[in-house]
């Protein structure tokens, strides 16, 4: 495999999306993304962000993959892999070390320690640490501190949001991985990943909250003064409103779905209430004509569902109605018309659409916030790749080496039965 290719891989519950990307110098020299493949096939084996099933799993990922090895020309060997459900869940942690040198210099090493001290805390039984997200340091008592190396000082300590997840839906997910004959570079919160795609430095400053929509789940992380605040995955999503279709119509779920995607609006009062939609041309067994206000009216009672639901979340974190940069909606779900109205109606905020940014490329599906986890993923990989490379330390987004050791330790067991 190139090692200028970064793979970002989402499995989602309805589909699984590959994102393929390089790194190209930009005018600043500073380097890009270019994504030059973005595919996506149904997913199958994959329910709530969780693998039910191995085998489905496996043969839906294969198939991406190997889709995205015909798009792209290049063979697909390693992958940064999104993982995401309603096991996830986040905390606040503290670590305090005293600093080492002689001189009181605070160095790259005592920041370290003092991540891996925050790491120490109580967790459930069949969990373990996916993300320590720095948030601030204090140096002999003065708060606020964003970046204390090269500062003096005697006692150091970092406030971090510890990101954790079930042992056994990330080892299910990685052995489904590398049964398809690739490597993973690291498992990774989609919802952070996704944030890395479509909101900027200042957005994150101000405070903003990233809402990736999905089939059965909503992720939700919030930003402040450029840290991550909170971390949130709701067991609700968009095929929820593909049920709530289906019942109201009484009619299948294929059916539902075909009306959720054509005719479906959040803001239903925008659809004229003279609009028809004749089931039969959307695959229903008999002509049927309801109204398209009808279809709305039942889409918008479970979008605002979930804005309540994400508005609960936010007040958990302080932030109800208090985010100046607003929401950013991504994900499939957030293709229905009207959405953006509802969110900004429900939570009182600005809200607006979230597609990649600062990002080059030539595929029009990059465009898709339905694609933004996956395209995500490669903006992370690049992002780690390059600060990994320059040496620098302390990266935002730290993360434990138990995860990697686990799916490296899966990758390898898993080779080692090929003949």
């Amino acid at each position: 495999m190139n090692e200028d290719i970064i793979v970002g891989l989402d499995v989602g519950s309805h589909a699984v999306r590959v994102a393929v990307g390089q790194a190209i110098p930009a005018p600043d020299g500073k380097p890009i993304v270019h994504i030059i493949g973005a595919v996506e096939v149904v997913s199958e084996g994959v329910n709530k962000g969780g693998v039910t099933s191995i085998e489905d799993a496996v043969s839906s990922v294969s198939k991406a993959l190997e889709q995205a090895e015909r798009l792209t020309g290049l063979p697909m060997g390693r992958a940064w892999v999104g993982i995401n459900g309603t096991h996830i869940s986040c905390q606040e942690s503290r670590g305090v070390v005293g600093v080492a040198r002689g001189d009181n210099e605070i160095r790259e090493d005592d920041v370290e320690r003092a991540i891996d001290a925050a790491r120490t805390v109580a967790m459930p039984a069949n969990s373990e640490i996916l993300h320590v997200l720095p948030k601030s340091f204090t140096v002999d008592g003065q708060r606020g501190i964003k970046d204390p190396v090269g500062m003096t000082g005697i006692r150091i300590e970092v406030d971090a949001l510890i990101i954790q997840g079930q042992t056994t839906q990330i080892k299910n997910l990685t052995k489904c991985i590398h049964r398809t004959g690739i490597d993973i570079e690291d498992v990774v919160l989609s919802i952070l990943a996704t944030s890395d795609a479509v909101i900027t430095n200042k957005q994150k400053e101000l405070g903003v909250c990233v809402i990736n929509i999905g089939a059965s789940t909503t992720g939700l992380v919030v930003f402040e003064e450029g840290d991550v605040l909170y971390a949130s995955i709701l067991p609700i999503g968009a095929s929820h409103i593909t049920s709530d279709i289906a019942i109201g119509l009484r009619t299948s779920i294929e059916v539902a779905e075909k009306a959720k995607l054509r005719y479906a609006s959040a803001a239903p009062e925008e659809i004229n209430k003279k609009e028809e939609v004749n089931l039969a041309e959307l695959g229903a067994e008999e002509e049927e004509i309801v109204g398209r206000r009808f279809i709305a009216d039942i889409a918008e009672a479970r979008v605002q569902e979930i804005f309540e639901k994400v508005d609960e979340e936010l007040r958990k974190a302080g932030r109800s109605g208090m985010l100046p940069a607003g929401a950013v909606l991504t994900g499939g779900g957030a293709k229905m018309q009207g959405i953006v109205e509802a969110a900004k109606k429900t939570l009182r905020l600005p809200a607006s659409l979230g597609t990649p940014i600062g990002i080059t490329s030539v595929v029009e599906r990059v465009n898709d916030p339905a694609m933004a986890t996956a395209i995500g993923l490669v903006v992370w990989g690049q992002h780690l790749t390059s600060e990994n490379n320059d040496g620098k330390i302390g990266q935002i987004f730290n993360r434990v080496k138990g995860v990697r050791d686990v799916a490296g330790n899966i990758g390898k067991w898993f080779r080692s039965l090929k003949p």
